[in-house]
């Protein structure tokens, strides 16, 4: 009979910070692949718990991906954790997780902590509707590219960053997406944990006075394209708005305009005047 592989989530920075249920699947596993064995250490210690290791990373996932399944399939009960938080997101472990599912192994979550749900919960942002979407480029010309496609955004955006480029990042940001509002969170559940709430430009401000030290959260609300049907409304991009309203929600066009107006506190008859009045050189056809 094939094993049970277990996507087990640890604690973000705090040990303490790991369910009883992760706890108790650690002690029964058979094998534990880990991102970096010697991180993993220091929490199995903490906990005094002995088992076999190995090690995954994205240069030999595929590789271990391949061995692991093997293990299931043997009847191995397989533990699968990241350095920390919670496996597959921005870490590796998608492919092993997709192997498993594609040959028919049972793959089990064991829920816990995760940076993306921490600083959300204590970021003061909308959080009804958001986007993860990982690390920023390293990069400052795809980096730039990669926020140009989110200026017509409407959800809250939450992306990861590393110190050395925060200061760069929050300069294309406040560029790109405008001097909006947002939180930055670092050090999550350790000791010198860090939430800063205010506009792309004070954050800059702030962070370049202060010494950045570990893994950053970057919450951003959403921008505030217009409030009026004047000025700088931005026709091309608020057509983008309604068909990615009508494509996600699966709804008419005059249902997504009416959703859009009210997310951008706009007039809807207004908007849709304007939308009519650009629909020949809109990008995508007519509305």
């Amino acid at each position: 009979m094939a094993g049970t592989l277990y996507v087990v989530a640890t604690p973000i920075g705090n040990l303490e910070d790991i369910t009883l249920r992760a706890l108790k699947v650690l002690r029964e596993v058979d094998l534990l692949a880990c991102e970096d064995t010697r991180q993993t250490a220091k929490l199995l210690d903490r906990y005094h718990i002995s088992l076999p290791l190995t090690s995954y990373h994205e240069h030999n996932e595929q590789e271990k991906a391949d061995y692991l399944l093997e293990q299931l399939q043997a009847g191995k009960q397989v533990g699968l954790v990241s350095d920390s938080g919670t496996p597959c997101l921005s870490d590796p472990g998608y492919r092993i997780v997709r192997v498993a599912l594609e040959n028919g192994i049972r793959v089990v979550p064991i829920p816990g902590a995760s940076a993306l749900v921490a600083a959300l919960s204590a970021s003061g942002r909308p959080t009804n509707e958001f986007v993860f979407l990982g690390f920023l480029p390293s990069r400052k010309g795809p980096r730039k590219t990669f926020l140009q496609k989110l200026k017509a955004e409407p959800r809250t955006l939450v992306v990861y960053e590393a110190p050395r480029r925060l200061l760069e990042s929050l300069l294309d940001i406040r560029e790109i997406l405008g001097d909006r509002r947002l939180t930055v969170a670092r050090e999550l559940t350790k000791i010198h944990e860090e939430f800063f709430f205010g506009q792309v430009s004070e954050a800059y401000d702030h962070f370049r006075a202060h010494s950045v030290k570990g893994e950053i959260v970057i919450i951003l609300e959403r921008g505030e394209l217009t409030r009026s049907l004047s000025g700088t409304l931005n026709a091309e991009e608020m057509n983008l708005l309604v068909r990615k309203a009508m494509v996600a929600h699966g709804i008419s066009q005059r249902e997504a305009i009416r959703m859009v107006a009210g997310q951008w506190n706009v007039s809807r008859r207004g908007l849709y005047q304007l939308l009519l009045s650009t629909k020949r050189s809109a990008a995508g056809g007519e509305l």
